[in-house]
């Protein structure tokens, strides 16, 4: 167990993303796809969370008995590049220490589908940490999904804002799924198991 992670305290795990329908299958929502898949896995149905900015769902990940984690989940329903003050608030109402943060996120500078898992660190120019590292600092987890890079001369914003490609969609459920399981992986067992189990 990581001297970060104590096992008593409730975890946040982020998805980040753009709502509304018309983003559901972008590139730049992969967060909302696996934190989606970790809400089937408890069993629970989001929902509005008060005052802030976000959708949330609270349960417990892992196996049955002192391995189990409380987390809330969260989606935060403001626009990527505001995530920052709808994460910062669920982290105070949930009291929920910065180390116990995570932030599930796509990546360009990783290949499509590889993951990296890792606390603290830049923002490597990522609107969505941007922000949550302006309004908290950026001692949080992330789980780095890879995108990789946009072909040819194509716009970084125009490649995020696209749908995964129908090539890419066809392994796209099985890259969530290994996302999600290292969520799990990382609360239960810790960064360090976490990243060597998944960090392709």
């Amino acid at each position: 167990m990581d001297v970060t992670t104590p096992a008593s305290d409730a975890w946040l795990v982020v998805g980040l993303g753009n709502p509304g329908p018309e983003y559901a299958m972008n590139r730049h929502n992969v967060g909302f796809m696996v934190v989606d898949l970790l809400a089937e896995r408890i069993g629970g149905k989001f929902k509005r969370a008060g005052k802030a900015q976000a959708q949330v769902l609270e349960g417990r990940i892992g196996p049955a008995g002192p391995a189990s984690r409380r987390v809330v989940l969260a989606k935060p329903t403001s626009y990527m590049n505001l995530s920052g003050g709808p994460v910062n608030a669920l982290k105070d109402f949930y009291k929920v220490p910065l180390a116990n943060v995570v932030a599930v996120h796509d990546e360009l500078d990783i290949d499509y589908g590889v993951l990296r898992l890792k606390l603290g660190g830049g923002d490597n120019g990522h609107n969505g940490l941007k922000s949550m590292s302006k309004a908290m600092g950026p001692d949080y987890h992330r789980v780095r999904f890879g995108i990789g890079r946009p072909p040819g001369r194509m716009q970084v914003a125009d490649f995020v804002l696209k749908d995964f490609s129908s090539a890419e969609r066809k392994e796209l459920d099985y890259f969530v799924d290994r996302a999600a399981d290292s969520v799990e992986c990382l609360l239960a067992e810790g960064l360090e198991r976490a990243q060597s189990a998944y960090n392709s």
